[in-house]
Formats: structure tokens, sequence, C-alpha cells
């Protein structure tokens, strides 16, 4: 499954890449995320792989974060697994104006066992869920 989606953030280019290359940061705008924890490489870098664990329906998800290309602003791409899916998102980020950023999330999952039927019945979902989490981001970068 592929898709692509995308907002506007009125913030800097500069602030919004700064808020988003920080594991800090992330814990402040991603709901349910309980816990990061840096496995190996230099962390945030390229080759870095990052545990991420998040409480989702009463139960802990826990995901392996390996950032593949980190080349800010132009892209930051990641892997990220968990049981049964593998997902790759590629970023990019635009100043439209000297205080608008857009932010473009390339997205391919793949799914295995379980979630092979679960990711065909809810492939609409996992669109929306995207967008939403970048409006978490949003709007906790427009308030700082």
């Amino acid at each position: 499954m592929k898709y692509q989606v995308e907002i506007i953030i009125n913030r800097p280019l500069t602030e919004v890449i700064q808020y988003f290359d920080s594991y800090e940061h992330l814990q402040k705008w991603q709901p349910g995320l309980q816990k990061v924890e840096h496995l190996e490489g230099i962390p945030g870098q390229k080759g870095a792989k990052t545990q991420l664990i998040y409480l989702e329906n009463g139960r802990n998800v826990e995901m392996i974060e390996t950032i593949l290309n980190r080349n800010f602003p132009d892209i930051f791409t990641a892997t990220y697994e968990a049981k049964g899916v593998y997902n790759e998102v590629e970023n990019h980020f635009f100043a439209i104006t000297p205080d608008t950023t857009k932010w473009v999330n390339h997205n391919v999952f793949q799914f295995s066992g379980v979630m092979k039927f679960i990711g065909f019945f809810m492939r609409t979902s996992f669109p929306k869920q995207t967008l939403k989490d970048m409006n978490f981001f949003k709007t906790y970068v427009e308030s700082q």
C-alpha cells in the first residue's frame, strides 16, 4: 500500500526542521509514545536504529526506526518495523514563504501474517492516521 499526504505549517522551514529532527520533541507531539531507546549507530543519523514504544488501545506496540536518508530539509527517510508491519516513510520539507513550510509525506506499507488481513480492510485509515499525526506536529510547532 502506498500513499502521500501533505500539510502546510505556519512556521519557518528552519524551525519546522528543528522540531522534527528531535526525539525530545517527538514525545511532545506523538500521542501514546511511551519510550524512545537508542539501539545503534549515531542517534538521529543515517543508519541509526531506535526502538519506539507506543501505548495503543491499552497495549504496547514496539517498533524499530532505522534512518535511511537524512538530508534536511530535502529528505528524511526511515523505516518503521513492527510485528507484521514494514513501513518506509519519506519526508520532504519546502519553504513556501519565509514563515510557511510545506511537509510532504510518502508512505509505503508492507504487511505480513494477520496484519496482511487487517491492513487490507483498514487501508483507508492509514492515510487518515498519518495526516492526524502530522496535524499534531503542526499544532505543536505552531504553538511554540
